[in-house]
């Protein structure tokens, strides 16, 4: 399987960089969709955390009539058990761990980074985070739900059985319904994993008040 290294917006910070967060968009957006959060995030100002926003490969979504965007894997139907194209969300896989040993190989250990995502990039985060052999700072995972549906991935991996994950979601989100992301909460925890949920009254997207929750979350897990 080939690894597309994948572009990217990154923009670092006023101190010695000491950990990083990449986080993945969501269908059709791109790595400049979620660049402004990090202001918007209002971390103290000495913080030495790189953000990573990685912009997914183009490519055709069934569901869109075949529409050339940018997507971390095709969309095959809306029913849940049949959404994601598993090929592509391995091979996404693949670019996402590469992008995590890019950050390791310029110095930052597994464990001072964390992976994020929205939508599609919340699931990728998610999949690719259980299944990472290093243990990681964190796992974000908004408005989102597991490729595998009802299960857990295949070949989790123990390292990241007690690392943080932080799960939002819209009640209102009617692209991908509360009850996928509440089941991949259900899931985790019945499987021993430290997966905290909470819900805003808000559609598919993500509000100010949010982002105080993952400053504060980011800053347990990094600061």
């Amino acid at each position: 399987m080939s690894t597309i290294s994948l572009e990217r917006i990154t923009i670092e910070p006023q101190t010695k960089v000491t950990a990083c967060v990449i986080w993945l968009h969501g269908l059709g957006d791109s790595g400049a969709g979620f660049a402004p959060v990090v202001p918007a995030l209002g971390l103290p100002q000495d913080h030495s955390i790189r953000f990573i926003f990685p912009h997914a490969p183009e490519q055709a979504v069934t569901i869109n009539q075949g529409y050339i965007m940018r997507a971390w894997y095709d969309i095959k139907s809306m029913d849940l058990h049949n959404r994601a194209d598993m090929q592509g969300v391995l091979e996404s896989e693949v670019s996402v761990k590469a992008l995590i040993q890019e950050q390791i190989d310029s110095g930052i250990p597994a464990d001072r980074i964390v992976l994020a995502g929205f939508s599609q990039g919340g699931v990728m985060s998610l999949f690719t985070g259980l299944r990472y052999p290093e243990k990681l700072a964190g796992i974000m995972a908004l408005s989102c739900y597991l490729p595998t549906a009802d299960k857990l991935p295949e070949n989790l991996s123990v390292a990241n059985l007690s690392t943080s994950i932080l799960q939002h979601h819209g009640e209102q989100d009617d692209v991908v319904p509360v009850s996928s992301g509440k089941m991949a909460n259900e899931l985790l925890n019945d499987a021993g994993y430290k997966a905290e949920w909470k819900t805003y009254q808000m559609p598919h997207s993500v509000l100010p008040e949010q982002l105080h929750d993952i400053a504060k979350w980011l800053s347990s897990v990094l600061l």
